[in-house]
């Protein structure tokens, strides 16, 4: 019995923290755009790069001279 006073305590300070965890996320603006992370991901942001002609010469050109 002499349990409880220790646990209610411990519920009452745990719950606090989470209540002020929540109204510091709210105030940092968390919770905003809860979209966006989750469609950034369907679209490329990045153009893909084709490598030049001549890039790819000189990059063979190099690995033989070090050979």
């Amino acid at each position: 019995m002499s349990i409880i006073y220790v646990l209610i305590p411990i519920a009452i300070l745990l719950t606090a923290i989470g209540i002020y965890l929540f109204f510091w996320a709210v105030k940092t603006e968390q919770f905003d755009d809860l979209e966006k992370q989750g469609m950034s991901i369907l679209f490329d942001d990045d153009k893909p790069t084709t490598p030049n002609k001549e890039d790819g010469a000189k990059k063979d050109d190099k690995q033989h001279d070090d050979a």
